[in-house]
């Protein structure tokens, strides 16, 4: 698959990303790549987020893969259960949050415990950093456990955002366009 064969759904985390982000740029340069809008990124309501990406997939005219980072990810494994079946066909996964045990998370966050433990229905790659303040790596590799995705270790690189150096982040799309390779 590739990404000119698919619509990529972009879903930001709390803050939603800006123009420095990976995503805003990942966004600019990829002409199939949309991205899925919040009424607001900065008090997220959590059905509301889930919602609003049920609606982009169900609008999404060819296979979506979703590009989700921090808490979009856990947006995303909510709304999985209610995505059409075979509409989604990957997720790139970048960031997870625990929302249920980092201490140093927004309290936003806790609106989207307990984080979803059932499979996704779609293959997905959960990248993470060793050193994310928002989930150790531990914890990340229960949540791919739970989801069936393969995790990707990022090294020690923060929360892999414009504000720990991934602003353009060439590896990570490197890395979206090798899933999607195997996507077929």
């Amino acid at each position: 698959m590739r990404i000119s064969q698919c619509d990529v759904l972009i879903v930001p985390g709390l803050a939603g990303s800006d123009e420095d982000h990976w995503q805003s740029r990942w966004e600019e340069r990829l002409s199939s790549a949309t991205r899925v809008e919040q009424a607001d990124w900065h008090n997220p309501d959590r059905e509301a987020w889930v919602e609003n990406l049920v609606q982009a997939v169900a609008a999404a005219t060819r296979p979506a893969v979703i590009v989700a980072h921090s808490l979009g990810t856990l947006a995303a494994a909510h709304a999985a259960p209610r995505f059409a079946a075979g509409k989604v066909i990957g997720g790139f996964l970048v960031a997870v949050p625990d929302a249920e045990q980092a201490a140093d998370l927004p309290p936003q966050v806790g609106a989207f415990a307990p984080v979803p433990t059932a499979p996704l229905p779609f293959p997905a790659l959960l990248v993470a950093s060793r050193n994310d303040p928002f989930c150790t790596f531990a914890r990340a590799q229960e949540i791919a456990l739970d989801w069936g995705a393969q995790i990707v270790d990022a090294g020690e690189v923060g929360h892999l955002n414009a504000a720990s150096g991934h602003g353009p982040w060439p590896e990570g799309l490197m890395r979206l366009g090798h899933f999607l390779g195997r996507l077929g």
